[in-house]
């Protein structure tokens, strides 16, 4: 029975793909090329675009050669134009603007003068129930005592272990 006209066999297959299958691998690789080319390109102008909305007049800022400081002039729509920025009170320099490499975060890192005094007081509070013996010890935590017991090599409390030389 013959086959219909319209049908490939793998045979046709075959030879469809060994005649022009390295130029549609070619094909395909430079579509990728091309498409993995505009997005990274896009992702580094939305970059762009969002450090010099972040890069106004006293925003702290990281300079490519390890140089924090504070922005004092900075012109976004035209990024040949040089940045001012004050390293120091009364000293300002004039950078690049792409030499500026991120907007330094204030609260990263930075406690507050409200957390500070809470955890003095936690602090105070803590050693003032340790003073009067009203230390309670948790799971992971022993007292003192025991520490000195099992450094001078008489722990009452388990006897399977044998003191450090």
């Amino acid at each position: 029975m013959p086959e219909p006209k319209g049908d490939l066999t793998s045979m046709e297959l075959a030879v469809f793909f060994s005649e022009y299958g390295l130029i549609l691998l070619l094909g395909a690789l430079l579509i990728f090329m091309f498409w993995s080319s505009r997005r990274r390109m896009q992702r580094q102008k939305a970059e762009q675009e969002a450090k010099a909305r972040q890069t106004v007049p006293g925003a702290e800022v990281l300079l490519q050669g390890g140089l924090y400081g504070t922005i004092v002039a900075y012109d976004p729509d035209n990024l040949d134009q040089p940045a001012i920025v004050e390293i120091a009170p009364g000293v300002d320099i004039k950078v690049h603007s792409q030499a500026i490499l991120r907007i330094v975060d204030p609260a990263e890192g930075v406690v507050t003068e409200d957390e500070f005094i809470e955890s003095e007081a936690d602090e105070a509070e803590y050693v003032a129930d340790a003073a009067e013996g009203e230390y309670v010890a948790d799971v992971d935590t022993t007292p003192v005592d025991d520490d000195r017991k099992r450094a001078s090599g008489t722990n009452d409390t388990d006897p399977g272990t044998k003191p450090l030389a």
